[in-house]
């Protein structure tokens, strides 16, 4: 059985296959042998370096910490989903005075780096007179406009990208537009565009560690603090891994919230089908 893209491999093709991943397994474990090997030989796992991180004290800094870094992705995310959706209506708009404005400030926003939006309004800012800028602040503002201005062309694309027929069925049947948009288009763009949305989240949730340049005490201002502790052995590597470690799971949670959601969405379609398709045969 084959097909334009793809054709079933024979029984070289097998064996070669199977050869090319046996290896690959093998280089694999190779190299993470050594590793492991060279963090036991530079003793990386001596009680002395892990000693800081059994203490009651740490804890609640770590703790702490993640709390820090939670409350900035959260009202990080929620306000670049908000902006990001104004933005994307903003330039889809047919009126020129909020389309040119939305697409300037989606382009200068994306271009800048993060980094240099979070200095400019920590250290830049204050000098002109703003007063009240909080490394929090600082944080949150400038992963909203940077993730808000990406998700902007997120939900422009996944509007973009529906068939022309869903607006003119719409349109078709007097609704407005405003009311094609929040109806008929931003729903099924938004559950096409779900994985890139999450991962754009998931973005939002690892640069949060960039706070730790402004003073910002999340989770990698604690690991570069511990790790520098030279009466602990200076436990540079103990500490990535502890804290790198914590940063996987927050990952993994996003990405099954993420799961969740996403089959959530499609059970309610395939209802909405059924029920659709049970209407039009009750009909006939």
């Amino acid at each position: 059985m084959s097909s334009v893209l793809y054709d079933t491999p024979g029984p070289r093709a097998i064996r070669r296959n199977r050869t090319l991943g046996v290896v690959t397994v093998l280089v694999v474990a190779a190299v993470l042998a050594f590793v492991v090997y060279r963090l036991f030989e530079t003793g990386q796992f001596e009680a002395k370096k892990w000693e800081l991180f059994t203490l009651p004290l740490v804890h609640q800094n770590m703790f702490n910490a993640l709390l820090n870094t939670l409350q900035a992705f959260a009202y990080a995310a929620v306000l670049s989903l908000i902006l990001g959706l104004v933005l994307s209506l903003g330039r889809m708009s047919v009126h020129k005075w909020v389309k040119y404005p939305a697409t300037a400030f989606i382009e200068l926003f994306r271009a800048v780096p993060l980094l240099i939006l979070m200095f400019i309004l920590y250290y830049g800012l204050p000098p002109l007179g703003v007063e009240g800028i909080t490394p929090f602040i600082a944080v949150v503002t400038g992963l909203t406009l940077y993730n808000g201005s990406v998700l902007a062309e997120v939900f422009r694309a996944g509007v973009e990208g529906l068939p022309i027929g869903q607006a003119e069925s719409g349109y078709a049947i007097g609704l407005r537009k405003s009311q094609v948009m929040r109806i008929i288009l931003l729903p099924q763009a938004v559950r096409n565009m779900l994985p890139v949305i999450i991962s754009q989240l998931v973005v939002v949730l690892k640069d949060t560690a960039l706070g730790f340049l402004i003073t910002y005490q999340e989770l990698l201002f604690l690991a570069k603090f511990y790790g520098s502790q030279g009466q602990y052995g200076s436990p540079i590597i103990p500490s990535a891994i502890v804290f790198g470690t914590i940063y996987i799971l927050l990952c993994l949670a996003l990405a099954g919230v993420a799961k969740l959601v996403e089959l959530r969405l499609r059970s309610k379609v395939g209802v909405a089908t059924k029920a659709a398709g049970q209407e039009i045969d009750a009909g006939v």
